[in-house]
């Protein structure tokens, strides 16, 4: 399969037909971004600033459209969605009531099972990530090239050097078993990994 061949499934705005396929788009959209906001809105990230939780799943669906030209609406809500079950108490069964089930799937494919411990964790995202779908690895680039460009910009509190090195050294075995998905998003990863001295 060629690249891009996943990301234009279901177009967003532009291509619609009519004002009421436009509103229907942008309603669903910013209802899964209030929905997103309200779930991660006690949360923060490890850096010093403690940013938002809720600027990284925004951060990644900004990724996906700006950076790699994707237009899939499913994927983009799936983004903004993609930490909700892992990292707070929403539950699948929500995210099909509220966004449908092609959400749910797409969401239920990135979500590790927090039941497990961290290193098994680790060690299934690299061992599945060649068998995840198309739509589902668009996520998982955006959202490695998102962390990956938060932990060169500052050290999360209590990281220390050795970590952050582990960090980018699992990301780009994780990332090896997602090629062929999108050039652009890989590109940005090649340069990254590259510019970290990671074989």
């Amino acid at each position: 399969m060629s690249y891009n061949s996943f990301q234009n499934t279901k177009k967003l705005p532009e291509t619609m037909s009519s004002s009421n396929d436009v509103s229907s788009v942008l309603t669903t959209y910013t209802k899964c971004i209030n929905f997103a906001a309200v779930k991660h809105r006690n949360q923060r990230r490890l850096d010093s600033d403690k940013t938002p939780y809720i600027n990284h799943p925004i951060g990644v669906a900004q990724i996906l459209t700006a950076e790699g030209d994707i237009t899939d609406f499913e994927v983009i809500q799936a983004a903004i969605l993609h930490d909700t079950v892992e990292d707070t108490d929403t539950t699948f069964e929500e995210l099909e009531r509220e966004f449908g089930y092609a959400v749910r799937r797409l969401v239920e494919e990135v979500t590790d099972d927090k039941t497990l411990p961290k290193a098994e964790r680790k060690r299934l995202q690299i061992e599945h990530a060649a068998g995840t779908s198309p739509q589902a690895k668009l996520v998982k680039l955006a959202d490695k090239i998102y962390n990956l460009r938060d932990l060169q910009r500052c050290r999360p509190e209590g990281w220390t050097e050795e970590r952050c090195r582990d960090y980018f050294t699992w990301a780009k075995r994780v990332c090896e078993g997602l090629r062929g998905t999108n050039q652009a998003l890989e590109g940005i990863l090649d340069e990254i990994f590259k510019q970290e001295g990671v074989e």
